[in-house]
């Protein structure tokens, strides 16, 4: 059994606690807050919950602003963290977060898009080698630090320079879903789109899309684009040359059980390419998980297998820093309508 404990208790770590309640090998044992809650034991301070509660590690989810200070107090602690997105609002917090925490290897980084069934299963495609080298990804479907993640996982590019050019433009558009749920919203309000181009050298790049709401508006697509030397992933199907002559369209199959009279209940299943080669297969059958779900849960699986020392680090610190400082150079870029190029950080050396 392996154990955790919330640093802040919002919106976030309440999806955290409901998955953690679903795997029985990992248990919430309480929460750092400001106000008592009925659902877990609480503490007023880190060092209070790790006297008495004693976690194995800790997930921090507080509003950016906060989270530098906490992630370096617990790190000064000793204490593993897997911390909520991003690591730190800005440049100069990024800079300073790594001088006190990014030596000490306790810090990974919740960032969970790559892996939700659909990308996982496109990710696994992509390294197989199925459309030759990636040579660009185009995301619009979810917000700076996330689309990055996917662009530069799905590229393959660690931590070099990157060239960002991008643009805004404000249009008229439904909004119907938040957070909360459906809005009873009628009217179109502007919502602002920001669109860049990010150069990273030797024939990579990436295209970034995004609209205000776009992660919860369903009036708008989500959309995946992965070009390579050999062919080309768009969202869930892949044109290739598998033979001389040869052009192949093979689409990426999504199993869901629970339809019509399939009784074994509602879940995912698998994702096939071409329906005979599985490229995903749920961890967690039985569950009922959403996708944002399974992939919260296989993160948590992955912090407890890294705390124990079985398995590798799931997100460092590092990586989140990079996706941040690129996410930022793009609302820079957007702003200022000049080209932003990224330099070398403290993140990048050796």
């Amino acid at each position: 059994m392996t154990t955790f404990a919330f640093v802040g208790f919002g919106f976030r770590a309440a999806t955290f606690h409901r998955v953690a309640q679903a795997l029985p090998h990992l248990r919430c044992v309480g929460a750092v807050v400001r106000k008592p809650l009925s659902v877990l034991p609480s503490y007023g301070a880190i060092s209070d919950c790790l006297r008495e509660a004693r976690p194995d590690f800790l997930v921090i989810a507080v509003p950016r602003e906060a989270n530098p200070g906490l992630i370096a107090e617990a790190v000064a602690l000793g204490v593993p963290v897997l911390a909520e997105t991003p690591p730190a609002p800005d440049l100069a917090g990024l800079r300073a977060l790594w001088e006190v925490a990014g030596r000490s290897g306790l810090v990974q980084v919740a960032e969970q898009y790559l892996l939700m069934p659909t990308h996982a299963a496109r990710l696994a495609a992509v390294r197989s080698g199925i459309i030759g080298t990636p040579t660009q990804v185009q995301v619009s479907s979810t917000q700076q630090y996330h689309a990055v993640s996917l662009i530069r996982g799905l590229l393959g590019v660690g931590h070099d320079p990157a060239a960002v050019r991008a643009t805004r433009t404000v249009a008229p558009l439904l909004d119907p879903l938040d957070r909360a749920g459906w809005t009873g919203a009628l009217e179109p309000k502007p919502a602002t789109t920001t669109i860049a181009t990010v150069d990273f050298g030797r024939g990579r790049s990436g295209v970034y899309d995004f609209t205000t709401g776009q992660t919860r508006n369903l009036l708008r697509f989500r959309r995946l684009l992965v070009r390579g030397t050999h062919g080309e992933l768009h969202d869930d199907e892949i044109v290739h040359m598998p033979a001389a002559e040869t052009i192949s369209r093979v689409p990426l199959l999504r199993r869901q059980s629970g339809h019509d009279l399939d009784l074994n209940g509602f879940d995912t299943a698998t994702v096939t390419l071409g329906g005979t080669e599985v490229l995903y297969r749920n961890p967690y059958p039985g569950t009922r998980f959403n996708d944002d779900e399974i992939a919260t849960a296989a993160l948590l699986d992955a912090m407890a297998a890294w705390v124990r020392g079985e398995g590798p680090p799931p997100y460092p610190l590092a990586e989140g820093m990079q996706d941040q400082l690129l996410a930022l150079a793009i609302e820079d870029a957007a702003t200022t309508a000049h080209e932003i190029t990224t330099t070398t950080q403290p993140w990048n050396r050796p």
